[in-house]
């Protein structure tokens, strides 16, 4: 299929630099699925704030990843903007805000990301009312899911969808849900749903053990990456964090600590990432530095992008679904 116009212009004046890297990791990643190997994506930040489902979504459904991790935020900021996109408020003007104005914001139930307010009634409430009963269901018959799980039932029970504000096609979690895609939520607790679930717990009205632990997602990654290695599992990372960490970690724990030498390196790694790497963090890491953890072979396709991911992530996802 040939390239669309977006595409076209990346590969005729992105030559350089930074530039160059985005058209340079944009075609390996081609290359990657064209062999048949399978890709993550990890989504940290306020990437479904930022709504990158506009074109994620398209990409689930075009089959062009196979796995997502994400934060707990990321999994359920973008059903909060299907269910309550309208009430959302654009603050241009963020880095002029007093603390009396901040406290203003507040007090009108509007949680700021950057530039964007998140309201408080229409958004976390609205899903705690319906994700509650899920819950509760769940915890009255003994049955335990994980944190996606859960709201895959909350998308596919039809419940929220009275609510609907955008385009079905531009939510990510409802393209992955259609597809029953796997995800992993590292760290999910640390999430407006994962603090409301606790809250649950210790007012005694559900069991924690009602959701499967970060743990258990790592028992869950041990099991699906040998089975679709095969062809190789490329690895994407839009930002850093625990969202990228956690999942890249399950080829030296398979290798290392299991003991399954035959196991595969990630067959490919790309990272849209601002951190620097004189800090000692995950995130700033140059790729080559996950060599000496085990996680990436010498000779893996390694790429790193040092700009901003709400900028670079739709361009490469553009090139990718022949925009």
């Amino acid at each position: 299929m040939s390239k669309g116009p977006i595409s076209q212009f990346i590969e005729k004046y992105y030559l350089h630099f930074n530039s160059a890297t985005v058209v340079d990791a944009a075609k390996a990643y081609e290359q990657q699925l064209e062999k048949g190997a399978k890709m993550m994506v990890t989504l940290a930040g306020a990437m479904s704030t930022a709504e990158i489902g506009k074109i994620f979504a398209e990409m689930i459904r075009k089959d062009k990843v196979q796995i997502v991790s994400c934060t707990g935020a990321n999994l359920e900021e973008d059903i909060m903007n299907l269910v309550a996109h309208s009430h959302y408020e654009r603050v241009p003007n963020y880095r002029d805000l007093t603390p009396q104005e901040e406290w203003d914001l507040m007090e009108r139930g509007l949680n700021r990301v950057t530039d964007t307010c998140i309201p408080e009634h229409e958004a976390f409430r609205r899903l705690q009312k319906h994700i509650y009963k899920i819950w509760k269901d769940a915890d009255d018959n003994g049955e335990r899911y994980f944190p996606h799980e859960f709201m895959y039932k909350l998308l596919l029970s039809g419940v929220l969808e009275e609510y609907y504000e955008i385009d079905l096609k531009d939510s990510w979690m409802y393209a992955a849900a259609e597809k029953n895609l796997p995800i992993i939520v590292p760290g999910w607790e640390d999430s407006t749903m994962g603090n409301i679930f606790a809250s649950y717990v210790i007012k005694g009205d559900l069991k924690a053990s009602t959701m499967k632990s970060g743990i258990e997602y790592m028992i869950y990654l041990a099991d699906w990456y040998p089975k679709n290695s095969e062809n190789g599992i490329g690895f994407f990372q839009i930002g850093g964090g625990i969202a990228g960490d956690f999942p890249i970690c399950v080829v030296p724990m398979l290798y290392q600590d299991m003991e399954m030498h035959e196991v595969p390196f990630w067959s490919y790694f790309c990272q849209i990432s601002d951190s620097t790497t004189s800090y000692g963090s995950y995130s700033g890491a140059v790729p080559n530095e996950k060599i000496t953890w085990g996680k990436l072979d010498i000779h893996t396709p390694k790429f790193i992008v040092e700009s901003d991911a709400t900028i670079v992530v739709p361009l490469i996802f553009a090139y990718l679904l022949d925009l």
